[in-house]
């Protein structure tokens, strides 16, 4: 075995990768004060965002689903690796050469399965490109001239060439180091009579690439008439491939989607080349198969859901084009973002439309036309008869239970309106009823809510909700308590060196003592040293309070101008004054109990009180001097 990886060389590698560049290219990262950056949670779904990323402690933290962690954590999480494999990956992106505490260090050995499959088809990518200039592939360049590609559009885009013998690339492959189970797994090859063959010959190759821009499979596009299989063949299902949750050109177009708000769905790898060419370069496709849930996950995370955010679908016009805009309507609902349809004239795909009328019709043809709720009902009403009263009834019944699925009212009432308009009702409130009517059966068969869940710090059990921090209770003294942690975890400076000499019975609500009790362990937070947070992290006795740390160092200080010394007295004298108060109280109620039966506690008793309401009088003269 290559052995375990150097600690040092572990913290090398997480110092050297900030964690907001790892999570931007999987998700669009907003501000979110205090220095922190927020989106849309990769790991649930969320409508708004409540997962944070604090670059300068390197960590994340989602306040919805309690995931966090830091960099390695995240690409662990979001691509599903092991340690290894994901130390492995960052430490190639930053440039740092690992040590192997047994074995010594060995590149080729023992390496992580996804990282074995994606060089795989790295240098897969990289044989098709150099096979694309062989008289052999003159079939492909002319394929692509007819569309209008020329060789830099090729290069852009990655666009390969495989041979059509049978085994060129598993012999390449095989040369390179890899096993013939590797070639198998990766989708590259498929199992012969005599062994492993390729699994595309003689077709021209897309490679595939996910948000984080790794090639994970290909799209081969057939060529000749003597080819028997299917116009278009992908890679099939493996570790590294799932084609229900990939996107063609989201590697080229996430960060335009992110900074426009903006993305057009069209239906193939030359229509995304063509969209890109024409100056609309939000342009993505599915590849092989229908629109789905998975990648409005992709998108959704990209767009972040904002007000202005649009989706543009460019379905083909015929029917097959048609049926593909009604299964994307079925998951409309699961977009915060606008949706529309745009469908060229002759029914064109973009790669068509661009050959036919240059760039500008390309552009030209994704801004929004049609909303893509109202081409659907369209689709649905044009086939009845609506000359008819049954025709308009029927019509009525297919598309309102459609129109009830739109969650906000005022746009619901909009849109039955522009049914009964559709169907030729003249009375449009009574189609406002019906649809109003389903809407409230629709709701009734819901699942209840999640029950509440309960969290466990050390031996005290806390509830909590299934979504938001891990507590959120109204009491000041708790609000307070939590901002003197915030502080202590990201600015201890401000609150040194008083807040060291906080007792853990000083927080009253068990979280918050569990997370004071990490801080004191770890060496408190005077004179904090550059790993203080890690250190807090390692001392906590548990995941859920180690999540808890987590949420509170990426959690926004409430500081209206900002954390300065001014905040942190303030949060540091209202938590003792809190803490002086309760003790008041309990010597107070010791005094009604104890009455005249012993002269010496009550004595004893009366001094303290006394004491402690001279110090009260302190802190609230004097802050911080009196701490």
């Amino acid at each position: 075995m290559a052995g375990r990886i150097n600690d040092d060389d572990v913290k090398a590698v997480r110092d050297a990768v900030p964690i907001d560049s790892v999570v931007s290219e999987y998700l669009q990262l907003r501000n979110a004060g205090g220095g922190n950056l927020k989106g849309l949670c990769p790991f649930h779904d969320e409508k708004s965002p409540s997962f944070q990323v604090s670059p300068s402690k390197g960590l994340f933290h989602c306040f919805g689903c309690q995931e966090g962690g830091d960099t390695i954590a995240f690409v662990m999480k979001i691509d599903h690796l092991s340690f290894s494999e994901t130390v492995e990956r960052l430490a190639a992106k930053a440039g740092i050469t690992l040590r192997y505490e047994e074995g010594g260090y060995n590149p080729g050995h023992q390496r992580g399965e996804r990282i074995r499959l994606i060089e795989a088809h790295k240098i897969a990518a990289e044989f098709y490109v150099t096979q694309l200039d062989s008289p052999e592939a003159e079939i492909g360049r002319k394929f692509l001239a007819e569309r209008g590609f020329d060789q830099a559009a090729a290069e852009h885009f990655g666009v390969g060439y495989s041979p059509a013998g049978w085994d060129h690339l598993t012999r390449f492959l095989r040369g390179k180091g890899f096993s013939d189970k590797e070639l198998i797994l990766s989708g590259l090859s498929q199992e012969g009579r005599r062994g492993p063959i390729d699994r595309f010959r003689g077709r021209l190759m897309w490679p595939i690439r996910d948000v984080g821009g790794e090639i994970v499979g290909f799209g081969a596009r057939r060529l000749r008439d003597d080819d028997n299989g299917p116009k278009y063949l992908n890679t099939p299902e493996t570790p590294v491939y799932k084609k229900s949750q990939v996107l063609y050109g989201v590697d080229l177009a996430k960060k335009e989607i992110a900074k426009t708000s903006r993305a057009v769905v069209v239906e193939g790898y030359t229509d995304v080349m063509a969209c890109h060419l024409a100056g609309v370069t939000t342009a993505i496709a599915t590849c092989g198969t229908a629109f789905g849930g998975e990648h409005i996950k992709i998108l959704r995370r990209l767009l972040m859901d904002n007000g202005s955010a649009r989706v543009i679908f460019t379905f083909d016009g015929d029917a097959a084009g048609q049926k593909a805009a009604l299964r994307a309507f079925e998951d409309d609902q699961k977009f915060a973002a606008e949706t529309y349809i745009a469908i060229a004239p002759d029914g064109m795909d973009p790669c068509e439309l661009r050959l036919a009328k240059g760039d500008d019709a390309v552009a030209d043809l994704v801004e929004p036309r049609t909303p893509l709720f109202e081409f659907a009902l369209r689709q649905i009403v044009n086939r009845y008869d609506l000359d008819t009263p049954a025709g308009q009834a029927a019509a009525l019944n297919e598309a309102a239970p459609i129109v009830a699925k739109l969650k906000d009212f005022s746009v619901r009432q909009r849109v039955a309106v522009k049914l009964a308009g559709l169907l030729g009702i003249m009375e449009d409130q009574f189609v406002v009823r019906r649809v109003s009517q389903i809407a409230q059966w629709q709701r009734g068969k819901g699942d209840a809510p999640q029950s509440a869940r309960r969290r466990s710090y050390d031996d005290v059990q806390v509830p909590t909700t299934p979504v938001g921090p891990a507590l959120n209770l109204r009491s000041a003294a708790h609000r307070t308590e939590r901002e003197l942690l915030k502080l202590a975890l990201q600015r201890p400076e401000l609150v040194s060196p008083y807040f060291d000499a906080y007792g853990v019975d000083e927080f009253t609500a068990p979280p918050y003592a569990a997370v004071r009790q990490c801080i004191q362990d770890a060496g408190g937070a005077d004179g904090a040293p550059a790993d203080y947070v890690d250190a807090v992290l390692e001392a906590a006795s548990n995941d859920t309070v180690r999540a808890l740390v987590r949420e509170l160092v990426v959690e926004a200080i409430l500081a209206a101008k900002g954390a300065d010394e001014v905040y942190a007295v303030n949060q540091l004298v209202a938590v003792r004054l809190r803490a002086v108060d309760r003790r008041i109280d309990q010597l107070n109620a010791a005094l009604k109990r104890l009455g005249h039966t012993s002269p010496e506690q009550v004595a004893a008793a009366q001094q303290e009180v006394f004491v402690l309401q001279q110090y009260k009088a302190a802190l609230q003269a004097h802050g911080a001097a009196a701490l």
